[in-house]
């Protein structure tokens, strides 16, 4: 079932607790840490199950300064190695400046981002801190801070919604701390999965990135239709031109 929105967090049947005030069987530190346990877990967990994935995915982009869109369909495809690569569905619509600045960037990162391990989220990379814990039908949902330890490409701070019983994650939400590109000086990102037979899989994608001379890029992705294949051609895809 997909986390509900932070306005449906706060209806009758939803309790939300705060860091000050957190509730003493949930907020022990021992607790906390088996939390954080079971999400490096789960990390390992996701990525074993998600390799021969393939998703659809829409991405429509803007250039609002320059009063510019685009729009490009593509398939996502991980690999048995784990490798992301994208292969283009149809037509681009828009204008190939926004292909070329926002939506082929945005793919670039998505491809190189969580194939290295040293920026992973976990304890070794981020300092974490509890926010609040929504409770719904006696399920948790804990809402970390996250402080990276370092300026490091692909480290972010800002918040990790994750699945008490689980440990997988629900939410990402912050700001890139290096953006890694002198074109970019800033990320900003939303990150918002589903859970699918127990696994946390990507469903929604939104970021703004301040682009230098061509201003704020605006991207959102939807991610659907996951499926699974076990040949030998998950191994290599073809990429975006």
């Amino acid at each position: 079932m997909r986390l509900p929105n932070l306005l449906l967090a706060f209806a009758a049947t939803v309790l939300v607790v705060q860091a000050a005030d957190l509730p003493k069987n949930y907020a022990t530190p021992d607790n906390l840490n088996n939390v954080i346990n079971r999400y490096v877990a789960a990390q390992q967990a996701q990525q074993e199950a998600l390799r021969g994935a393939r998703m659809e995915v829409e991405i429509d982009a803007q250039l609002p300064s320059l009063e510019k869109k685009g729009k490009l369909r593509v398939l996502r495809v991980i690999s048995k190695f784990g490798k992301i690569t994208f292969d283009q569905i149809g037509q681009f619509i828009g204008d190939p400046i926004v292909k070329k600045q926002v939506i082929t960037k945005y793919l670039e990162l998505e491809q190189n981002e969580r194939e290295k391990g040293s920026i992973a989220i976990t304890p070794a990379n981020y300092k974490f801190q509890i926010n609040a814990i929504i409770t719904q039908e006696e399920k948790q949902t804990y809402i970390f801070k996250l402080t990276p330890k370092r300026k490091a490409i692909g480290l972010f701070k800002g918040e990790l919604w994750l699945d008490g019983a689980t440990g997988m994650p629900l939410k990402e939400t912050g700001q890139m701390v290096k953006s890694g590109s002198a074109w970019l000086k800033s990320i900003r990102f939303v990150r918002d999965y589903e859970m699918r037979d127990g696994i946390s899989v990507l469903k929604h994608l939104q970021s703004t990135v301040d682009v230098r001379v061509v201003g704020k890029a605006e991207l959102s992705a939807n991610y659907s239709n996951p499926t699974w294949q076990e040949d030998e051609q998950t191994a290599s895809a073809p990429s975006v031109p």
